[in-house]
């Protein structure tokens, strides 16, 4: 069967001389696994330029319900982005969701409001000048929601410590370690309430955002265990330090 829909390029490998297989997140199926021939050729007009991190694009595939891998018939951008390739800051923070939505985002099956969450949160951010260095964290929080492990940020006391393991702001500090202190916690809550529009308000220190990080990273590895080591948070916090 021929279909037509908007991908969100997730990750590529080579195949052969010159073609790809890329693991792109769907519209209209949930993640997929695509086959690109001759991708890398000089007559493809560079297809695999298409394919990096993130990156939006249209596509004509082959596609059969019994199949793990389908094929591509044609491919081409669908919005270009204007400052991501070109901005370390924001291409290095583009590679590091990528590498999380990679292997998070594993349903073969259409949720258009996630896929229109995270295409609508990129765009934003291509754009974005002032705060561009929060998005992270606020794409990371926000996209707890469409998988299904939104924290409830609500305290109910005086003092709060995000607990881990609960998912929730606690009045007493946890017994285990995996928990975030009272000022992490603090502005773990205020990440909660802060809408893209307005992460240029949000005021903190290279040292608290690589907290936050840290309690977001923890928070996904204890609802994947196959997320494994994130590689690309190395190289993120060489950028930002």
């Amino acid at each position: 069967m021929l279909v037509t829909t908007e991908g969100i390029v997730l990750h590529f490998i080579k195949y052969g001389e010159s073609s790809v297989i890329t693991t792109i997140y769907t519209r209209d199926f949930g993640r997929q696994s695509y086959m690109i021939n001759a991708a890398r050729s000089k007559k493809s007009k560079n297809k695999a330029s298409l394919l990096q991190p993130l990156f939006l694009v249209d596509l004509v595939a082959y596609q059969k319900q019994s199949r793990e891998l389908h094929r591509v018939k044609e491919l081409k951008s669908n919005q270009p982005y204007q400052n991501i390739a070109c901005d370390i800051t924001k291409s290095t923070q583009v590679i590091l969701l990528a590498e999380i939505l990679y292997k998070t985002l594993n349903e073969q099956e259409s949720f258009p409001e996630m896929f229109d969450f995270i295409k609508s949160a990129l765009l934003y951010f291509d754009l974005l000048e002032e705060g561009a260095s929060n998005f992270y964290l606020f794409f990371l929080f926000r996209l707890t929601e469409y998988l299904g492990f939104l924290p409830n940020t609500t305290k109910i006391s005086f003092e709060g410590w995000f607990d881990l393991k609960k998912g929730a702001v606690v009045p007493f500090q946890p017994s285990h370690p995996h928990f975030a202190n009272t000022e992490v916690t603090e502005h773990l809550i205020s990440l909660s309430t802060l809408k893209i529009n307005e992460l240029a308000e949000f005021k903190i220190s290279r040292t608290m955002r690589d907290s936050l990080l840290t309690v977001l990273v923890d928070y996904y590895q204890l609802h994947f265990e196959s997320l494994g080591e994130i590689k690309s948070l190395k190289v993120l916090r060489e950028v930002f330090q």
